[in-house]
């Protein structure tokens, strides 16, 4: 190629010469640009045809190198096995001085918790009840700076309002005093001896409802009434607790079947209790379930089933009705059930608890009474309106959150309680 190249090129370099003799220096000019980009295409020609020249030569011996090379690169993946086995090797041996870790990390924890189980029962029933009666004791026991001397007219006053505002009511207010009255004037008490006085008194009207139920022969059937957010379920799941500790099986139905989050309450108790639960869908016929309950726990020779049921209205007739639906119910398998009506009772509704009382006895007859909730605002007066209203048994008190903090009630705790300074 560069050969023929050359042949033009002085090919036309003898034109150009010839052209500037006959026709001009224009022509020349023409020609010799014309020769210069040949001999440029030429000298290009040429430089790409050298390194063209020198790749064909590596060229041959590449394929020599790659095949050498390939074996190396094949052989890399084969060595990834062997990297892998030492891979679970090495977590062994860091298992082993983990183990006694795990097993003092325990230990360490559980010491404390087994100190404040411990710890807990220290706390006396009269301890729990002092500082859950605090706003009644702050009342009570500032009578030391009123009881001085007679008992005139002015410290009449004084002691009534100090009964009514401790939600006694004012028949319970009325009852205490004319009794206090009477008591004064027998045995001529003065001063201090009028606050042991009021303290006999508040005695004598509560003391005859602490009863506690003892359960008969085969299942007890404990039905659990009220209105909503009174406690019931909370309270359900606690007597659960106390009556397996006394070594009584223990069934829990669950009755509320209109509050959506009744049933997994109720089953969060079971588990905590470890008793069994016998539940349906939300919104199924409370009856039934309590019904089923009860037959179950026949089958089965449980002593105690306990049955939750939705709260309601006292004032609701409808409502009400329903509840007198699950006694009849469970009449018809046991004449003698219910065998006890737990009205479950927040202390700090005050008055309203008395009509409460009044309407579900009127629907099922209540037996007993729960009174929850005295470790808040509640002042405990309201107890004494119940006594001296319906007689009606005070099975229990709750004076905390805790599965411990409901206690059978006792008369002369509770009113010792009352009389105790608020720092106490």
């Amino acid at each position: 190629m560069i050969t023929c190249v050359r042949t033009k090129l002085g090919e036309l370099l003898l034109e150009s010469w010839v052209l500037l003799v006959e026709q001009g220096w224009p022509y020349a000019v023409g020609l010799v640009a014309g020769v210069l980009v040949v001999a440029l295409i030429a000298r290009a020609s040429k430089k790409m045809d050298a390194p063209g020249d020198e790749a064909t030569k590596p060229a041959s011996n590449k394929p020599a190198k790659q095949s050498s090379a390939k074996p190396v690169e094949r052989r890399a993946p084969a060595a990834d096995p062997v990297q892998k086995t030492p891979a679970p090797v090495d977590p062994e041996p860091e298992l082993a001085p983990d183990a006694p870790v795990s097993t003092t990390a325990p230990a360490a924890t559980e010491a404390p918790v087994q100190a404040v189980v411990q710890s807990k029962p220290s706390v006396s029933l009269s301890e729990r009840l002092k500082s859950g009666l605090s706003r009644t004791r702050g009342a009570f026991a500032g009578l030391g700076s009123v009881l001085q001397g007679e008992f005139t007219e002015e410290l009449e006053e004084e002691l009534e309002e100090i009964l009514l505002t401790s939600d006694l009511g004012m028949q319970a207010t009325t009852e205490v005093m004319d009794r206090l009255r009477a008591r004064v004037k027998s045995e001529g008490l003065k001063g201090d001896g009028i606050r042991d006085g009021l303290k006999a008194v508040l005695l004598d009207i509560i003391a005859p409802c602490e009863a506690a139920f003892e359960p008969g022969e085969g299942t007890n059937v404990v039905m659990m009434v009220g209105i909503n957010g009174a406690g019931k379920t909370t309270t359900l799941g606690k007597l659960a607790a106390q009556h397996k500790s006394q070594g009584r099986s223990v069934t829990l139905a669950a009755g509320d079947t209109f509050r959506a989050a009744a049933v997994e309450q109720l089953k969060a108790w079971a588990e905590r209790a470890d008793v069994p639960v016998i539940a349906q869908d939300t919104g199924a016929d409370s009856a039934s379930v309590i019904f089923d309950a009860f037959a179950s726990a026949r089958a089965k020779s449980q002593d105690i089933l306990l049955a939750d049921t939705a709260g309601r209205l006292q004032n609701k007739d409808h409502l009400m009705d329903e509840l007198s639906k699950v006694v009849r119910v469970l009449k018809k398998q046991d004449e003698s059930a219910p065998h006890e009506v737990l009205l479950v009772l927040d202390a700090g509704t005050g008055q309203n608890a008395i009509s409460q009382a009044e309407l579900f006895t009127q629907a099922v007859g209540v037996t007993g009474i729960v009174l929850t909730k005295l470790d808040g605002t509640a002042k405990g007066g309201v107890a004494f309106a119940i006594a001296l209203k319906f007689g009606i048994p005070i099975r229990y008190i709750g004076v905390g959150e805790g599965i411990d903090d409901l206690q059978p009630f006792a008369a002369q705790a509770f009113v010792d309680a009352l009389f105790e300074p608020a720092s106490a």
